[in-house]
């Protein structure tokens, strides 16, 4: 307050009302990002106990899991685009809103059927909240701590993921199986009044005037999706008829939703996005590292287990220390990128993950522990450089009227390698060791299948290390002819630049 009691005026206030706004939004944001990431990872501990209650095999209580997973991949880009449409803060408050009350509702399910009916519901509402966080950034965050935004909701997404088995299997200790949905409730209830109090209002014209939903493709791009998934995760990476079977409608489904968008007047992802190759290259990139951070969770309980034989206790522990760096490394990693860029930290990024996943295809299993952990935490640093990095590069310019979309393709390109490499990549190690049952190998077979596997994963990141080259280059190339396939948006073309710093008189956001 001012000696004569007014409220103070100026640049100085001004600025500080605007970093708590900034702060408040992040909160919002990251509130989000955790709740969707925690209702992944804390149902998996519960499906012994949800067998045992229902009475009921794995293969009907898988789809507790199933459910929220299938519902999130095939509704990502629908409702991003939705929220371009509608509005970003009213959709994302509706997403939160339906999270929480579905959660509610999986908590009290008398059956199993509902609780698999409610854990979809609760997943259309992860999915609206992980599409419209990052399309949030660009409105709430100065251009210059773009990276460091995209680090922090990188941070909470791997907190809800390291939070979620020691928590829920607490809950289920103390509680019993219902509190793993309820605990939800109360932190669906404080990030909705967070974000509701916080989070800017959203424009009166967020997309063009004649914008209609496509109706269409989003439902043949949701079926595509869910044929897709459903063929990888089926059979448990034993691919058969049924397999095939998904596969070939999906691949059909791809061709059907690229018909309907060159026919439709509003489409919801217009052909012309994927002109832009540097789009293209960070989708694709974005998938294939994920297929390999999965490998990571998939492949190494099996390892820990056959070849070093730890008991599971020690497992989880050891299988703890990957999210808790991906957390820690988080906010790091986005301050290098606001301050060097997003492609180097992009390609440094992919460098780590190509050279932890080097050391695991020459893992000694003599040397125990040490020897795992050492690549492990090489490889989920950069993978958190790397994602701070690559979604500020495909977020960074993209039009107002098109971020709900974008980041509901970049969310998918990660969800569909996350999918991907439970499957294809557990197939692998399966095969590599040679055994039947790949929970009897021996300990020789299961250390020679976990060489084998992380080579291939190995090569999966060069792959998307020349992905990223070339992209850059084309990119490059076409905006030196001016051939127009970069109007979607700007990433391909300042991806590789520092992000300009903003006046002195713009406060910094919360660090």
């Amino acid at each position: 307050m001012k000696r004569d009691g007014s409220a103070p005026t100026g640049s100085n206030f001004e600025g500080g009302e605007r970093t708590r706004s900034v702060r408040w939004s992040l909160i919002g944001l990251s509130l989000s990002m955790l709740l969707s990431a925690l209702g992944t990872s804390i149902a998996n501990v519960g499906l012994p106990t949800l067998a045992h209650v229902f009475q009921a095999p794995f293969q009907d209580v898988q789809w507790v899991v199933l459910a929220y997973l299938l519902a999130i991949t095939a509704l990502i880009v629908g409702v991003g685009r939705l929220g371009d449409i509608v509005g970003r803060r009213r959709l994302l408050l509706g997403g939160v809103a339906v999270f929480t009350l579905a959660s509610g509702l999986s908590g009290l399910a008398p059956t199993l059927w509902l609780l698999i009916v409610a854990r979809a519901a609760q997943g259309l509402g992860a999915a609206v909240m992980m599409a419209l966080t990052m399309a949030f950034v660009a409105e709430t965050v100065p251009k210059a701590r773009t990276g460091s935004a995209m680090g922090l909701l990188g941070t909470m997404s791997a907190i809800g993921t390291a939070l979620g088995p020691p928590l829920g299997g607490a809950l289920i200790a103390g509680f019993g199986w219902r509190a793993l949905f309820l605990i939800n409730v109360p932190l669906g209830i404080l990030t909705y009044g967070v974000a509701r109090r916080h989070l800017p209002a959203d424009r009166k014209a967020t997309t063009r005037a004649d914008a209609r939903f496509d109706v269409p493709g989003t439902l043949v791009l949701a079926s595509t999706l869910t044929a897709y998934a459903l063929a990888m995760t089926i059979g448990r990476g034993h691919f058969g008829l049924l397999n095939g079977v998904l596969l070939l409608a999906a691949a059909l489904g791809v061709g059907a939703f690229a018909m309907i968008e060159t026919k439709v007047t509003s489409p919801l992802i217009r052909p012309t996005t994927f002109r832009d190759p540097a789009l293209s290259a960070n989708l694709i990139t974005n998938g294939l590292v994920s297929t390999v951070m999965m490998t990571t969770l998939v492949v190494g309980p099996f390892y820990l287990t056959r070849a070093l034989g730890l008991d599971p206790a020690v497992i989880g522990l050891v299988m703890a220390v990957g999210p808790v760096v991906a957390a820690i490394s988080g906010v790091p990693a986005g301050r290098f990128v606001d301050r060097f860029g997003a492609r180097p930290v992009t390609l440094a990024g992919l460098a780590a993950v190509a050279t932890g996943a080097v050391g695991l295809s020459t893992l000694p299993a003599t040397l125990g522990i040490p020897a795992y952990l050492a690549p492990i935490v090489i490889v989920t640093a950069g993978y958190a450089f790397f994602q701070a990095a690559n979604n500020t590069a495909v977020m960074a310019d993209v039009p107002p009227d098109r971020r709900g979309v974008i980041s509901g393709m970049l969310n998918l390109s990660r969800n569909l390698g996350l999918v991907t490499g439970a499957s294809v990549m557990g197939a692998v190690f399966s095969l590599a060791s040679a055994a039947s049952d790949i929970a009897t190998a021996s300990p020789e077979a299961a250390a020679s299948a976990m060489r084998v596997t992380f080579a291939v994963a190995a090569g999966l990141i060069l792959l998307a290390v020349a992905i990223a080259v070339l992209g850059r280059a084309f990119a490059l190339r076409s905006a030196s002819s001016g051939d127009g396939s970069e109007i979607e948006h700007g990433e391909g073309r300042l991806a590789s630049a520092p992000v300009a710093r903003k006046p002195a008189s713009t406060p910094d956001p919360p660090r």
